[in-house]
């Protein structure tokens, strides 16, 4: 049985661009994978705590030293972690803020990026070690940024995730959607077009 981690990161849960285009695409490959189990982070609706110095620090403590507020930290991250490694397929809903990811995303990749567990060092540089996952990141912009010196996202996605050893990661853009209906419009089509291809 195949695992679907989807991730809406939109500030406005299911009614975002990027989350409507993450349900739209989970929708379809449920069709195509009924007996699929698939479990949904949306941060808007569960915030993941940023990360302070004191969550650091739960991370840094060994486990028999750990205080309760420590172990209920790191428990938490582990759960996070979990559902990650388990996954097959991850789908991320992600809308630019500010020519940037959304801090509560940033927030949850700080809480899955831990040394042992999903990336090691080794004599030849850093081995992520969530390795054979397919991810998908649907990306909504107001204004067209793919390909230029604005697009933070992609290359900051492709890095982080890589870094964790997903490599093989398809993006799929909806820009322009504040330009006017006209330019939305198309864009969305275009990007539901893709998406359909992408699950058939």
């Amino acid at each position: 049985m195949k695992k679907l981690l989807q991730i809406n990161a939109s500030l406005f849960s299911s009614d975002g661009q990027s989350s409507r285009l993450a349900n739209q695409f989970v929708a379809a490959w449920r069709d195509r994978n009924p007996d699929s189990e698939i479990l949904t982070r949306d941060f808007a609706r569960e915030p993941i705590p940023h990360l302070d110095a004191d969550r650091f620090q739960a991370f840094l403590t060994p486990a028999d030293a750990r205080s309760p507020e420590q172990t209920e930290v790191v428990d938490f991250s582990d759960m996070l972690i979990r559902e990650l490694s388990e996954a097959d397929v991850v789908v991320i809903g992600l809308p630019m803020y500010n020519f940037g990811i959304p801090s509560t995303l940033k927030a949850y990749f700080d809480h899955v990026a831990r040394a042992g567990m999903t990336f090691r060092y080794t004599e030849n540089g850093p081995e992520g070690l969530l390795q054979g996952k397919r991810v998908y990141v649907l990306a909504a912009r107001g204004g067209y940024y793919a390909g230029t010196a604005l697009d933070s996202q992609t290359g900051y996605m492709r890095d982080f995730l890589g870094f964790l050893g997903m490599t093989d990661v398809e993006f799929v853009y909806a820009e322009g959607l504040n330009i006017d209906e006209s330019s939305k419009q198309t864009s969305l089509a275009e990007a539901e077009q893709r998406l359909a291809n992408l699950v058939a």
